[in-house]
């Protein structure tokens, strides 16, 4: 049995959680109502017609599955995948499949390929016009995986997925299917690669003309080298940390090294324990009943102890949504102030997700969350347990898959440390509040002395004016650069990492400088104080619309101040400002996506397109009741 003992809950992470499951009653109900009703319905295959059912299983090629199905007693399961073989964290996909279904038949069971989700990479369109698909590729990945699964011919499902905008898209279908039992199942992170800081080195040298492309392209070619994750702590990495800390994920599953024998065993292990949490097997284990909001605090803590993505407080709003959960930007400031920053994992430090794998990974940083009471201990997980077994890892003994109790300390204080000795007593993450509006900052990779920036600004409306304006010499002096109608609703809101050499040399060269910007920046954004998301966005008429170049604007990452220093009547009175963003919607098939920015809602909202799932419901129900009632 586990050694960890749970402690008695922090007194703030049981209050954030009972304000979040106040705050999400009834549309919890909902959610849980239509799942159940899902449930009851049942799964079709047992009730097709012989034509639908022959349609169901004239692609296989192995006899016995098809006898299997015929038969309907069995358990089959669904794969739902992310894999192409151009991107390095999808490409170890191609092989689980035939994996997969030969693991299902060792149980007496079938698997099938439900279907193939769309995978971007960030790291290909960042700074390319491609990049404003990014965001809502994730609601076309959750539409996706609904596809795969409209059959209903499945009894469980195995969802393939590890980077940016994948992961959440499949766990939003996922939540649509939560009468379904789901194992998310990862490719692993590439082996170390050019270490990171000589990386960041010869991205600036770039910036600044002293490196030519011959140089650059063959530094990122030894830091991105192989299949599996880019190793940097970024959204995809934040990703399988969520995953793990939500009990979705076998214990010590998120960072094996893909093409390993420990890595093939877990994958075959995942589809076993698929198997045995269906109805089949009498220990059914549903999604709907295994994700609450215990669950989403867990992923929220797990986040604020590793300085990950800030990305996901876009789509963990989302996710959490699907669910029929409402949380807010402020439920993480909250948690943030108790989670101690435990990791220096790039761009917070130097070393990579294998070093932090290496330093005791995911099951020494649940044992220290769990024995500080900052997590939830409670939660049912995929292995059938609660997340006390997650302080195991597992090993391969005479070709056999084992878990073990993991380290109880750090084999490297650099890059993990325990509760009691962080490396910040609070997390790497907060929002900012003001005349400017709401926004977040990560702040984990932030210097104490540049946390508060108070400079005029120097205002853009794309990304590729401030290279311009960085080489003429026009940003050498303390500046905030204020990047709008990057927003969900303007153009997608996309990444906007292109910036960050620029203004990191700046930093470097003595001035003050900071960025604030409805777009993004993601888990990868780094020492220069960045204030993201903010809402509303310039294009809705926000109060970023109405700054003009030279204004003083005040970031202040300590107190959580984003202010123009002027009266309120002065700024009120000030015209909005209203650029073209016709050559943004556009070519690189922007041109099919403009519902979605049409519906796209708020940042704070998860900036999704889908409305509010069951809170929409329950909008319309009490405002016919309002209108009953006059």
């Amino acid at each position: 049995m586990p050694s960890s003992t749970p402690a008695t809950l922090n007194p703030t992470v049981a209050e954030v959680t009972q304000r979040i499951r106040d705050r999400s009653r009834q549309r919890r109900a909902l959610y849980e109502a239509h799942m159940a009703a899902q449930h009851k319905q049942g799964v079709h295959r047992g009730e097709l017609s012989c034509g639908n059912l022959a349609h169901g299983f004239a692609g296989c090629d192995v006899p016995t599955d098809k006898g299997r199905l015929k038969l309907t007693n069995s358990a089959n399961l669904g794969i739902v995948s992310s894999y192409n073989d151009m991107l390095s964290a999808h490409r170890p996909f191609e092989d689980y499949p035939a994996a997969i279904k030969e693991a299902a038949r060792g149980m007496g069971s079938t698997a099938q390929f439900a279907g193939g989700v769309p995978a971007m990479c960030d790291g290909v369109t960042q700074g390319q016009p491609g990049m404003e698909l990014s965001l809502f590729s994730r609601d076309v990945i959750a539409m996706a995986t609904a596809v795969a699964l409209s059959h209903n011919m499945f009894d469980a499902a195995l969802y393939l997925g590890i980077c940016d905008k994948i992961v959440p898209g499949l766990f939003i279908g996922a939540a649509r299917f939560g009468h379904l039992p789901a194992i998310f199942v990862p490719g692993g992170p590439m082996t170390t690669g050019l270490p990171n800081d000589e990386k960041a080195r010869v991205r600036q040298l770039y910036a600044e003309g002293k490196a030519g492309r011959e140089e650059l392209l063959e530094a990122e070619s030894q830091s991105y080298h192989s299949p599996g994750t880019c190793t940097f702590y970024g959204t995809a990495n934040s990703n399988q940390l969520m995953m793990e800390m939500m009990g979705l994920h076998l214990p010590g599953a998120s960072f094996v090294n893909p093409g390993t024998p420990l890595r093939d065993a877990l994958t075959r292990y995942a589809t076993e324990q698929a198997i045995r949490n269906t109805e089949q097997s009498g220990n059914y284990r549903p999604f709907y009943k295994q994700i609450d909001e215990r669950a989403i605090v867990n992923a929220i803590v797990g986040l604020l102890a590793s300085g990950g993505s800030t990305n996901h407080t876009l789509h963990l709003v989302a996710m959490a949504a699907a669910a029929g959960i409402t949380i807010n930007w402020d439920d993480f400031t909250d948690l943030s102030a108790v989670v101690p920053s435990m990791t220096r994992i790039y761009p917070n430090g130097q070393a990579d997700v294998n070093h932090f794998q290496a330093a005791g990974g995911m099951s020494l940083l649940i044992r220290e969350l769990l024995e500080a009471g900052l997590m939830h201990a409670d939660i049912p997980t995929v292995f059938g347990t609660d997340m006390t077994a997650y302080t195991q890892e597992p090993f391969l003994e005479e070709g056999k898959l084992i878990w073990k109790e993991g380290p109880t300390t750090s084999h490297d204080s650099d890059v993990l440390r325990p509760v009691s000795n962080p490396f910040s007593p609070t997390g790497g993450l907060t929002v900012l509040d003001g005349n400017l509006g709401r926004g977040v900052i990560k702040i984990s990779a932030v210097k104490q002395a540049h946390r508060i920036v108070e400079a005029p600004v120097k205002l853009f409306d794309d990304q590729n004016q401030v290279k311009a304006a960085f080489e003429s010499g026009q940003l050498d002096r303390d500046v905030i650069v204020v990047v709008r109608f990057q927003g969900p609703k303007a153009n997608g809101m996309p990444e906007l990492h292109k910036l960050t050499p620029f203004l990191g040399v700046l930093q470097d060269r003595g001035y003050k400088v900071a960025l604030v910007t409805d777009g993004r920046m993601s888990g990868a954004s780094g020492k220069v104080p960045a204030a993201i998301h903010v809402t509303p966005e310039a294009v809705d008429r926000g109060p970023l619309s109405k700054l003009q170049d030279g204004d003083i604007v005040r970031l202040d990452a300590e107190s959580g101040e984003l202010n123009v220093l002027m009266d309120a009547a002065t700024l009120e009175a000030r015209p909005c400002a209203h650029i073209s963003l016709e050559h943004n919607h556009f070519g690189m098939g922007r041109e099919l996506f403009g519902g979605f920015r049409h519906l796209a809602t708020k940042a704070e909202e998860g900036a999704g397109v889908f409305g509010g799932f069951e809170a929409e419901v329950l909008a319309r129900e009490l405002e016919k009741i309002e209108q009953e009632d006059q």
